[in-house]
């Protein structure tokens, strides 16, 4: 059965609504994080302009998606890789209790993301300000990447923070299979691609494991 396409702010709304069953409070910090990255627009081009009218669907239940095809990961780290203006890392922090680490390099990118985690109190998310090269190695039990890297080099970047569990969600748009295509075999086997539930044109790339040498097709 297809699922209904997210097309609208009402539908955007209704759809966390039925998901996730946010508590009051986490639909205020969801309704405030809105107002913090509309505010802060203005000073940072953290979004598109043009995106403003329907944000609800374009970032807040784009990146709450990720969180429904990760339910099974419990209270592992989550690891968010150029999360820009938290999308989907403050999301998806707002509406799970797992440790989150938000990996961006920019610094006003960084300055603006403390302050939302500040403002709206929430304590098991930390900011990460470095290049992904200079980070220490840790385990993670989701990556996610929304427009950080193409497929190939984002994976070489990020194999090293994985486990045989890791999951992956990987936002690709429009160039979902075709990215997927041109990586080795081993490779491509772990991944499965899901339709975004709010673009009709884009996709999510969907994998589980561990990407060693061998799967990179390196010796």
């Amino acid at each position: 059965m297809e699922r209904e396409l997210l097309d609208s702010e009402e539908r955007a709304r209704v759809w966390i609504g039925e998901t996730f069953a946010p508590s009051s409070r986490q639909w205020e910090y969801l309704e405030r994080f809105a107002e913090l990255l509309i505010a802060e627009n203005d000073r940072q081009n953290l979004i598109a302009a043009s995106t403003i009218p329907n944000l609800w669907v374009r970032h807040i239940a784009d990146s709450a998606q990720l969180l429904a095809l990760d339910q099974r990961n419990g209270d592992g780290l989550w690891l968010d890789l150029g999360s820009g203006a938290g999308l989907p890392g403050i999301v998806v922090a707002i509406l799970n209790g797992r440790p989150m680490a938000l990996v961006e390099s920019r610094k006003l990118r960084c300055e603006f993301l403390r302050e939302v985690i500040d403002a709206l109190q929430i304590g098991h998310v930390e900011v990460i300000e470095a290049p992904l090269e200079r980070i220490e190695t840790r385990a993670a039990a989701t990556i996610s990447a929304r427009a950080f890297a193409p497929l190939d080099k984002l994976i070489d970047l990020s194999t090293r923070f994985s486990t045989e569990s890791t999951r992956w969600l990987l936002p690709k748009g429009r160039n979902a299979v075709k990215e997927l295509a041109l990586l080795p075999q081993p490779w491509q086997r772990m991944f499965h691609v899901e339709q975004s539930r709010t673009d009709a044109e884009s996709q999510i790339l969907v994998g589980t494991g561990q990407i060693g040498d061998k799967q990179r097709g390196k010796r």
